[in-house]
């Protein structure tokens, strides 16, 4: 127990084996520099008697022996030494003052080797000890206020939010692996993360700028390529993506089987000509139900947030009978979105007897005919004139003319025809492309979600732009048929946004792999929530007049907390992977900065071949198949409902 006394008791010891120290380095300059002294008549008989027994007790036989006595009293008076501990004390300054007064203390005495008058090494040597002594008090006196409390000015907390991460290259015939650093305790290390089960799903999280597509799509679609995936890229900004994915394709090609085709589908410069309808993939009516939400949800994505409405559901099953009419007509020789559109458009006292003659339509256009024949106009208008309005916007020869081809078929996966299908969209047209994007997708998603096909990669860049009807479902399938999603999208709040909470909440928390760059509010808090928690040291000081008290403890707090995701830096991500049966990852969860070779990338960039023209077409062409279309309707009726041609 501490007490007055105790500490009286010490102090005394300490002061003790300090002047011990000093009568013994004031015995060691009289004994060695006893010439000079004498020389100045310093000397006394008494003393010199002393030394004379001393002597014989060997303590002079060598001048090694008195120094180290006198210094081992110093190091005993240092050890005891208490005070007020100081925050603004330097180690390397205290380290510094320790070893060189160390040194000097013990090898000054060479000194008496040079040929100077002994008077100047006698000077010499007693000034050089004394300042030896004060440096080894000085340090000794700091280093003992410091050692005990070691002050470290980390004042955001980034020593304890550190934790160990994975550094093994984990592979298989499927993952994905990003080289990283991170920092644990102070030190900067090397780490990998290994995205082993893509088949889980992907959530990729970043404001613009945060480098999503930069530092981690384009290597899910490079390294997807070189171990022969088949792949759906949805390019935002087309074709930041797409020409990484043909690039690519060119390299590895010979890492297939089946060479896989390349198609690009855009609609401000025509490549390929693909028909989303297409009446082989139309099995039955709820294909075409399918078909008709998505367009009608990607054309009004307020109706998402509504779903089950009157007022929702009916223009829904009105497109549904229209699709429906179409396919059944001739086996789908017409069933293609431009002529959905164009028939849409008839009178109703035309359309409603020609889409009658189709008995499994009948019951779909039943309520619209009835409110016609009592004419409730104004319900039959609320019913029907929102999908016509909305599908209205897409009657555009451009878009006529892509949506009416068959160059390819969306079953990507299919192991007799491999396929790399890049999706393009433009910004400035989001509100228009995004709806017939949405069914492009739509149908892919239930064509490849299917055993017996190939392994697939289906990549979203900014996905809410789009409306991607059952991804959730997708997600969660998927892994049965090896599917890969990754979907990439800036904020929690834009998916809530243009999917309402419940479904953003899904799509959320059902995926496997979480990686976020710098993201705010509450997306860094649901994330910081996921991450966990890890053991942290806490240090309380209080320093007084006459003492200091410390207090440690530990504590479980946020291993990443949401102000660390908010100040994330461009190529600095935090996460989680997810592992597989067979091969297990403890350490799941990372805060690193993943490695890019800028240089090399530079240089692959600038040797990008273009993605090559399919096909010139002239605006004659794109016209002449708009007219066509609109003819075709007028055959439809000539056929199907005589009278009224």
């Amino acid at each position: 127990m501490q007490t007055g006394e105790n500490e009286q008791a010490l102090r005394k010891i300490i002061d003790m084996s300090r002047i011990i120290s000093m009568v013994l380095l004031m015995i060691h300059f009289y004994f060695y520099g006893h010439t000079t002294l004498e020389s100045w008549g310093y000397t006394v008989a008494l003393i010199d008697k002393v030394l004379i027994n001393l002597k014989a007790t060997g303590l002079f036989n060598s001048i090694w022996y008195s120094k180290l006595f006198s210094l081992l009293f110093l190091f005993i008076s240092l050890i005891g030494v208490t005070g007020k501990k100081e925050e603004g004390i330097n180690l390397k300054t205290v380290v510094s003052f320790l070893i060189s007064g160390l040194l000097l203390f013990l090898f000054l005495h060479f000194i008496f080797y040079f040929t100077w008058k002994h008077e100047l090494i006698t000077i010499v040597y007693i000034s050089g000890m004394l300042a030896a002594f004060l440096l080894m008090i000085t340090g000794g006196t700091r280093l003992s206020r410091f050692i005990h409390l070691q002050m470290r000015n980390d004042i955001f907390n980034s020593l304890n939010e550190s934790f160990p991460q994975e550094e093994r290259l984990i592979e298989n015939n499927y993952s994905v692996n990003l080289p990283a650093q991170y920092k644990w305790n102070g030190k900067l290390r090397r780490s990998w993360i290994n995205f082993i089960a893509p088949f889980r799903g992907q959530l990729v999280i970043g404001t613009p700028g945060s480098g999503k597509s930069y530092f981690i799509i384009r290597h899910f679609i490079t390294q997807m390529l070189q171990k022969g995936y088949c792949m759906f890229i949805y390019d935002f900004k087309f074709d930041d993506l797409s020409i990484i994915a043909y690039n690519t394709l060119l390299r590895c090609a010979h890492v297939f089987k089946i060479k896989p085709k390349f198609f690009v589908i855009t609609f401000d410069k025509i490549y390929h000509r693909c028909n989303p309808l297409d009446p082989a993939t139309m099995e039955d009516i709820t294909d075409a139900s399918e078909s008709s939400r998505t367009i009608m949800l990607g054309l009004n994505k307020d109706w998402i947030k509504k779903q089950g409405d009157f007022f929702v559901e009916s223009p829904i099953n009105f497109v549904t009978a229209v699709i429906w009419f179409l396919r059944k007509h001739k086996d789908g020789m017409y069933c293609t979105l431009p002529h959905v559109i164009e028939l849409m458009q008839l009178e109703y006292r035309t359309l409603f007897p020609l889409l009658r003659k189709e008995p499994e339509v009948d019951v779909l256009i039943n309520p619209f005919e009835s409110a016609f024949r009592h004419e409730a106009w104004e319900q039959l208008e609320g019913q029907i004139a929102s999908a016509k309005i909305g599908m209205a916007r897409l009657s555009s020869p451009q878009l006529y003319y892509v949506l009416s081809g068959n160059d390819l078929t969306l079953d990507i996966n299919n192991p007799d025809e491999p396929k790399i299908v890049c999706m393009g969209n433009n910004p400035q047209k989001q509100q228009i492309y995004g709806a017939v994007i949405s069914l492009y997708i739509s149908r892919l998603i239930k064509l490849v979600n299917k055993k017996g096909k190939l392994k697939c990669s289906i990549i979203g860049d900014e996905f809410p732009t789009a409306y991607w009807s059952n991804i959730d479902i997708l997600i969660a399938t998927a892994r049965a048929n090896e599917v890969a999603v990754t979907l990439a999208v800036q904020d929690y709040s834009q998916l809530k946004k243009d999917y309402g909470r419940e479904q953003a909440e899904v799509i959320m928390n059902i995926v496997g792999n979480v990686i976020s760059g710098q993201v705010v509010g509450e997306t860094a808090k649901s994330l910081s929530d996921r991450f966990g928690k890890i053991v942290q040291e806490r240090q309380s000081v209080s320093i007084n007049r006459m003492d200091t008290s410390v207090s440690k403890s530990t504590q479980l707090d946020s291993a990443i907390p949401p102000s660390k995701i908010a100040t994330l830096s461009s190529g600095e991500f935090v996460g989680m992977v997810a592992d597989d049966p067979k091969q297990k990852i403890e350490l799941k969860i990372f805060h690193s900065e993943i490695i890019n070779d800028h240089d090399a990338l530079r240089k692959e960039v600038e040797a990008y071949q273009p993605i090559p023209e399919v096909r010139k077409v002239t605006p004659q062409e794109i016209q002449q198949v708009y007219m066509n279309i609109k003819e075709d309707i007028h055959q439809i009726i000539q056929d199907r409902l005589p009278e009224a041609a």
